[in-house]
C-alpha cells in the first residue's frame, strides 16, 4: 500500500519561497507518474504539478513558471520548489503517485491514499 508523508510547509510572505518534500514507501516511485496537489478550504483538491518516469514535467497554469517539481530517486523523495508565492497559493499540499494536473477532479475525490499533507500559508 502506498504511504506518503509530506513536509516543508510553513508561513511566508508574498514573494517568498518554500520547498516541499514528499517521502514515500518503497516502490512508490516506480509508478508511472508522481504529482503534487493542493486543497484550500471550500475548494476541490487540484493537481498542480507532475513528473513522469522519464523526467518530463507538467504544471497547472496557476503555478507554471513559479513552481518546480523534481524527484530524487536515491532518497525516494519528491520535491516541489515554490517561488514567488502568492496569497492564493495558501492551501494544504499533498503528493501522490498520480499525474498531477492530468487527473480528473472526480478521480481525486475517490482516491483515498492521501498522506497527512503539509500546510502552506502565504500572507500578502
Amino acid at each position: 500500500q502506498v504511504q506518503v508523508v509530506e513536509s516543508g510547509g510553513g508561513s511566508v510572505q508574498s514573494g517568498g519561497s518554500l520547498r516541499l518534500s514528499c517521502t514515500a514507501s518503497p516502490n512508490t516511485y516506480s509508478s508511472y507518474c508522481m504529482g503534487w496537489f493542493r486543497q484550500s478550504p471550500g475548494k476541490e483538491r487540484e493537481g498542480i504539478a507532475a513528473i513522469d518516469g522519464g523526467g518530463a514535467t507538467s504544471y497547472a497554469e496557476s503555478v507554471k513558471g513559479r513552481f518546480t517539481i523534481s524527484l530524487e530517486n536515491a532518497k525516494n523523495t519528491l520535491y516541489l520548489q515554490m517561488n514567488s508565492l502568492k496569497a492564493e497559493d495558501s492551501a494544504m499540499y499533498y503528493c501522490a503517485p498520480l499525474c498531477g494536473p492530468h487527473v480528473p477532479a472526480s478521480y481525486l475525490k475517490e482516491y483515498n491514499h492521501w498522506g497527512p499533507g503539509t500546510q502552506v500559508t502565504v500572507s500578502s
